[in-house]
């Protein structure tokens, strides 16, 4: 396989970040494995932070918390009425998720020091190059996969672990019978319930939607990765590294500002023991999202998914003017991209 060119890493600005390594797959890679490492630790840390300020006389959602919570509603350490009898898998999930970030530390380490620095001239099934439809339509499909089995988790722990907590019954339950019936699950989608998908009231339906999903993903990433792009498809798209960027920002912003509403006004899945009171949408200089005077967990979430969204947009909106072949300098298109494939 022939190698890509490498670009000289001192001609671009530490500031551009992973833009340096945009023909170093290897390197790329490291970046994102320590990425994740970084996202893990994170998360170990602020569970342990919080589970070491956390009062069980006092409500969730007074206490500034925002991952715990999470955890209650997962159903671990709660009791009747939405009360944390248990902190100890607290401590579990905090502790496993910061041993889990060392192992990622080091795989990123590895890859950015030692690894080869372009995959394909030695693991040419891990490589890749941005103009070949074909292999990135492969990742998007392992991508997919991975989503699916990701939801399959939270379906798992519905029905074989223990259960969730039920807000409408205030206690923990194993969720036997999950909603299959594609008609009652995608009504959702359709706009025939109050609030759209955040309309959901049962753990029933929310269970159900979280089979369905996972199976959709899965088929679709077996799909991707299975077939390859029709020419139709190849013609469409911008097939380049900052184009790729710019389509998950595009989603990601997407995704957030769903979050931002679901978490405001759904209390099945944000019940309103870990997370206060559901919220309204008030103008006061910027959009937020509050209940009166109390910030709690549900006005932080709300708010950081809205504002993540919004920066998210700005982010997609600016590379994909840039993938099309957009100059911000000239404030034309210099060269169109769109098409261009292996």
């Amino acid at each position: 396989m022939t190698s890509m060119a490498v670009q000289n890493p001192e001609s671009i600005p530490w500031w551009s970040g992973n833009a340096r390594l945009t023909n170093l797959s290897g390197r790329l890679l490291g970046a994102h494995v320590a990425h994740a490492g970084l996202i893990v630790f994170w998360t170990g840390a602020t569970t342990l932070f919080e589970l070491a300020h956390f009062q069980p006389s006092q409500p969730m959602y007074e206490q500034g918390l925002i991952l715990l919570p999470h955890l209650a509603t997962l159903g671990w350490g709660v009791g009747n009425g939405g009360q944390i009898v248990d902190t100890y898998p607290y401590f579990v999930i905090g502790a496993l998720h910061l041993i889990s970030s060392a192992f990622l530390g080091l795989g990123g380490i590895f890859h950015a020091l030692w690894g080869p620095a372009i995959l394909e001239e030695k693991f040419s099934f891990f490589g890749y190059r941005w103009q070949d439809a074909n292999q990135m339509t492969n990742i998007l499909g392992i991508h997919l996969v991975l989503l699916g089995l990701g939801a399959g988790l939270l379906v798992a722990k519905a029905i074989f672990f223990g259960g969730l907590y039920d807000s409408n019954l205030g206690e923990v339950r194993v969720i036997n019978h999950p909603t299959w019936n594609f008609t009652v699950i995608f009504s959702y989608l359709i706009g025939s319930h109050k609030y759209w998908i955040a309309g959901v009231n049962n753990l029933e339906d929310l269970v159900g939607g979280h089979i369905w999903v996972s199976i959709i993903c899965i088929a679709g990433g077996i799909w991707h990765i299975t077939t390859e792009p029709s020419a139709f498809v190849k013609r469409l798209f911008v097939w380049s590294g900052e184009a790729y960027l710019s389509y998950s920002l595009g989603a990601l912003s997407l995704m957030s500002f769903i979050a931002a509403y679901f978490v405001s006004v759904n209390t099945l899945a944000y019940p309103v023991e870990f997370y206060g009171t559901s919220l309204s949408i008030g103008f006061d200089r910027f959009p937020y999202f509050h209940n009166g005077d109390l910030l709690s967990s549900r006005v932080w979430l709300a708010n950081s998914h809205f504002w993540l969204g919004f920066f998210f947009l700005q982010g997609h909106l600016w590379h994909a003017l840039r993938a099309a072949g957009f100059d911000f300098r000239t404030g034309e298109v210099l060269r169109p991209t769109r098409g261009e494939v292996m």
